[in-house]
């Protein structure tokens, strides 16, 4: 037979144990409810309205790209010019008179930044075209236009260069510098109203002096006339000399153009009066524009050469010495009409949009301190040009330049 289990008897002391145990658990349970519960005072229960449980937000950081900040209110335009090493001075020049053309102006509209393409023209241009820059001013050089010209075009950004080799214009390039053939069929076309009809050209050996007798030649043919002699020297002690020789063999020339500077000239000059040329006319080309030593060249004295006007050049000089403190390069005015262009075109230009490239094409042309011009077919500006007579220590203007084109 199965025996019950009986409860063992607890003592005295040990239900006492139980009770203490007891209490101190119930203890600690109403400290920990009292740890998780509010306490409210008696009376109604007001409905407590808590805000939703939310994940907090991470602040939006600012976006900072590399190079210059994108610019939504203003076109972005580059200027590529030799800003050091030799031609830095004509460079910096450049770059001053497009600030002082933005000025002017009161433009807010157009944002340009300088690139220095002494350290690299394609390294310049490609640095251009990643800040955004929609058109490209510059270069200076022929050599850094044959650099930048395909990286702009693969970009479809068009330049306006400030060279005057008319090679590297075409094709998106359009070249903006004073080209010699305009220079010299100008004069040419102006010897031949005074009567002149037969002519002779004095020129270096080199890709100028070749450009200058392939214009010569055509200038004469288009106005009528004929070049009984052309004759070409180097760069040495003896050669110009030695070309003016051979040049008195035909001394039926009545006016000779001295395709060089016009320090060449005043030196070739007085041995042509000797030698066959005593009573030529001395033709010159835009070169002698830039250069003031001239009018005190007595040889020189009468001579005539075809450049853009310095009327309004001479006022433009004035204000940019007093801004910048020094005298302004020749070439600089180039860099200022450029901006009055661009300036110009900006009407028909929406913000952040590709440059409208035929723009250019206006055949009713642009005006600027050099005078009116436009650009070609062929992206070589045309300009409107003034001969000048060098007389009494200074230069006047013999021929005016048109103030226009026609259409």
């Amino acid at each position: 037979m199965a025996e019950a289990v009986s409860k063992p008897q607890l003592g005295k002391a040990q239900r006492l144990v139980g009770r203490l145990r007891n209490i101190a658990l119930a203890a600690g349970a109403a400290i920990v409810l009292a740890g998780c519960q509010t306490v409210v005072p008696r009376g109604p229960v007001q409905p407590v309205n808590r805000p939703a449980a939310t994940r907090p937000v991470q602040a939006v950081q600012p976006r900072v790209d590399a190079g210059i900040p994108q610019d939504v209110a203003r076109q972005r335009v580059a200027l590529l010019v030799p800003l050091t090493g030799g031609n830095g001075g004509v460079g910096q020049s450049i770059a001053n008179a497009t600030q002082l053309a933005v000025l002017d102006t009161r433009n807010d509209r157009i944002r340009i930044t300088n690139y220095d393409t002494n350290l690299g023209a394609a390294a310049a241009a490609r640095r251009a075209i990643a800040d955004g820059n929609k058109l490209i001013l510059g270069p200076l050089l022929a050599d850094d236009v044959r650099a930048v010209a395909p990286i702009a075009r693969a970009a479809g950004v068009p330049l306006i260069a400030f060279s005057n080799d008319t090679s590297v214009a075409g094709d998106g390039s359009y070249v903006m510098g004073y080209a010699p053939a305009e220079s010299i069929a100008r004069v040419v076309s102006f010897a031949r109203s005074k009567g002149l009809t037969s002519f002779a050209g004095l020129v270096p050996n080199g890709l100028y002096g070749e450009r200058a007798s392939t214009a010569l030649l055509r200038a004469v043919e288009a106005a009528g006339g004929q070049v009984v002699t052309l004759q070409t020297y180097d760069r040495a002690p003896g050669s110009i000399t030695a070309a003016i020789t051979r040049m008195s063999k035909n001394s039926s020339y009545q006016a000779v153009l001295i395709a060089d500077s016009g320090g060449t000239a005043a030196v070739a000059v007085p041995i042509l009066r000797k030698n066959g040329g005593a009573t030529a006319q001395i033709l010159g080309t835009d070169l002698w524009n830039a250069e003031s030593a001239i009018t005190s060249a007595p040889a020189l004295s009468g001579a005539w050469f075809a450049s853009v006007s310095d009327n309004l050049y001479r006022q433009y000089a004035v204000k940019y010495r007093a801004r910048f403190g020094v005298a302004p390069y020749r070439l600089s005015s180039l860099g200022y009409d450029a901006v009055l262009l661009t300036v110009r075109i900006m009407r028909d230009w929406a913000i952040g949009a590709p440059f409208p490239t035929n723009r250019l094409d206006d055949r009713g042309g642009f005006a600027g301190i050099d005078g009116a011009f436009r650009f070609g077919r062929d992206g070589v500006a045309e300009r409107a040009l003034e001969v000048q007579e060098i007389r009494a220590g200074t230069t006047t203007a013999v021929s005016p330049a048109p103030t226009g084109f026609a259409r």
